[in-house]
């Protein structure tokens, strides 16, 4: 179910709308937001503690004199639900099925950010449901396995976090905003100047909702890597049919970066290499833009 939410201001300017979805016998409600006419391209947010639509509204606007762009709050992220459930790939899978095939007649361009690829690629896979895939600096792994923890640590860390009382005071002092201000620094942009103390409040407001820190807890700790290892991300690039495209940030960290590397190296995968790190979509979309237009058009 799909319906029109009030019209308030927002950092893309489109229209508001909400997908009402069914996840086990629970009813989440994910919004999500238009902007512009003609062939539709959905743009996907990286997952995050911040994940959020946002990220792509100049991108949006971008493309919205030639596209109709469909930019969405991953549930329990953004604007969306935050109910406590158990968040996991197959959700996100179901969900990303159901959202395409529900606000689309057609196979649609998407344009992924972050942690979404392996989710776009599997769903092409399996659905074929998408006619051009813009990948902007691809990762298929969470932060705490990238720093080499194990499956049970992550875990520890993933159920303390989901408790009542510790859960929500770590979640606090990890969403604090010096210490997302730190986070940003570190891997996420690169132009310092850009971190103002507006542009991090904001974000900080986005952790503070209610539920705010299921999913992205599961985020953190690798919960959500929809694929194991370099190899299987690899082959669910082989195996699209469509124009595929890579773009990858020139400062993105050494680990990240050597899997955005291996992905470009397929054979007829086009690829470009841009400034920025993993938040170059929101921190270079002029660059991305005019990178992505030509092949999406």
């Amino acid at each position: 179910m799909m319906t029109n939410l009030a019209s308030t201001p927002t950092k893309i300017g489109g229209v508001v709308k909400e997908f009402l979805w069914n996840w086990e016998q629970q009813q989440i409600r994910v919004v999500y937001e238009c902007l512009g006419e003609g062939s539709p391209v959905l743009l996907l947010p990286a997952f995050s503690t911040v994940s959020m639509r946002s990220e792509m509204a100049d991108i949006a606007k971008l493309l919205s004199p030639h596209f109709q762009t469909v930019a969405v709050d991953f549930p329990g992220f953004g604007d969306s639900e935050r109910p406590s459930v158990d968040y996991k790939p197959a959700l996100y899978q179901k969900f990303l099925q159901d959202f395409v095939s529900s606000v689309f007649d057609t196979p649609v361009a998407v344009v992924a950010a972050g942690h979404s690829a392996a989710y776009v690629l599997q769903l092409q896979k399996d659905q074929n449901v998408f006619s051009r895939i813009v990948l902007v600096a691809p990762t298929w792994r969470g932060p705490l396995p990238t720093m080499g923890a194990g499956e049970s640590v992550a875990g520890a860390v993933k159920n303390l976090v989901r408790s009542p009382i510790l859960g929500q005071f770590l979640y606090k002092l990890n969403t604090a905003p010096g210490f997302l201000s730190f986070m940003y620094r570190r891997h996420v942009y690169t132009d310092t100047t850009k971190l103002t103390s507006d542009f991090i409040e904001y974000k900080w407001r986005n952790t503070q909702q209610p539920g705010g820190r299921f999913a992205p807890a599961a985020f953190v700790t690798g919960n959500l890597d929809a694929v194991e290892n370099r190899d299987n991300f690899l082959n669910l690039a082989k195996s699209i049919s469509i124009p595929l495209m890579v773009i990858i940030g020139e400062s993105s960290p050494p680990s990240s970066r050597a899997e955005m590397d291996a992905l470009a190296a397929l054979p007829g995968v086009e690829s470009i290499k841009l400034a920025g790190t993993l938040g170059m979509h929101e921190e270079y979309p002029r660059e991305v833009f005019e990178a992505i237009s030509p092949f999406l058009s």
